[in-house]
């Protein structure tokens, strides 16, 4: 299961690194950009309130849940806070706005760590997903993988316009997309046994800071190039990934009712 819940957090996480070679190999139009990224933001909200939080809270309760989401925003916030004023600001941003090693010293490595910080939460809940023998939540898989192909996108685009070479570039999403495997391993390993209200409070805790990561660095992105259609464009891609965690649904419930099926045989 640890195996598994890490081949998952490393195919969401290697969509950073194909966003990545699309984003430095092809000139796209910035608008196509923030469109992908519009939808990505569609999907990963929608992600966020079916599959996240309803199953964090159904399984730890409010308080836990709320708890643990406004940590996760306040976490991410301080610590995006002091990235921003070291270079990191526009990380997710495709045009000219990321700034070159030599206008600010240390950004390289500022727009490294910002990225681990993007996608660290969203690994883990790939891992916490999988905690009582459930099988992974495809829903969170696919929202992940379909918000960090603009993620990879936009940014290396950027940072190709900031004079980064290409094996910066491409060694820094290949690193985050092994640590998203690893960081899902952790979810899932560290997590198992424990009591289903801290499990939710660490969902939501990744939830809040997901939620954060979304306002303060993808939909900027998305509306700065394309505003008159972002808003639609967003509701396309929450849309899907709402539609897909209801086709889920049936799929449980379906296995529920032959466990129960299967009880009352033995009790007959």
């Amino acid at each position: 299961m640890w195996l598994s819940a890490g081949l998952w957090g490393w195919l969401a996480g290697g969509a950073l690194l194909i966003g990545a070679v699309v984003g430095w190999f092809v000139r796209l139009p910035a608008r196509a950009t923030a469109a992908v990224m519009a939808f990505g933001s569609g999907v990963l909200l929608s992600a966020l309130s079916f599959d996240l939080m309803d199953d964090a809270q159904r399984h730890g309760g409010l308080l836990a849940t709320g708890s643990g989401f406004l940590l996760g925003a306040g976490l991410f916030t301080a610590v995006n806070f002091y990235l921003a004023r070291r270079g990191a600001k526009h990380r997710k941003r495709s045009g000219d706005r990321q700034p070159s090693e030599q206008e600010k010293q240390g950004s390289g490595l500022a727009i490294a760590v910002g990225a681990l910080l993007d996608g660290i939460p969203e690994s883990i809940v790939i891992g916490t997903s999988m905690l009582g023998g459930k099988g992974v939540s495809l829903v969170a898989v696919i929202a992940i993988f379909l918000s960090n192909l603009p993620e990879g996108l936009s940014s290396s685009s950027g940072m190709k316009q900031a004079k980064r070479s290409a094996s910066y570039v491409f060694g820094l999403w290949a690193a985050i997309a092994f640590v998203s495997g690893l960081a899902s391993i952790l979810g899932f390993v560290a997590f198992r046994g424990m009591a289903p209200g801290l499990v939710s409070a660490v969902t939501a805790t990744a939830a809040g800071a997901i939620l954060a990561m979304l306002i303060d660095t993808m939909i900027p992105e998305a509306f700065e190039q394309s505003h008159a259609l972002a808003g639609l464009i967003a509701v396309v891609g929450f849309l899907c990934a709402f539609a897909l965690s209801r086709l889920e649904e049936p799929a449980v419930a379906c296995a529920g009712d032959t466990s129960a099926e299967a009880a009352i045989g033995q009790r007959r």
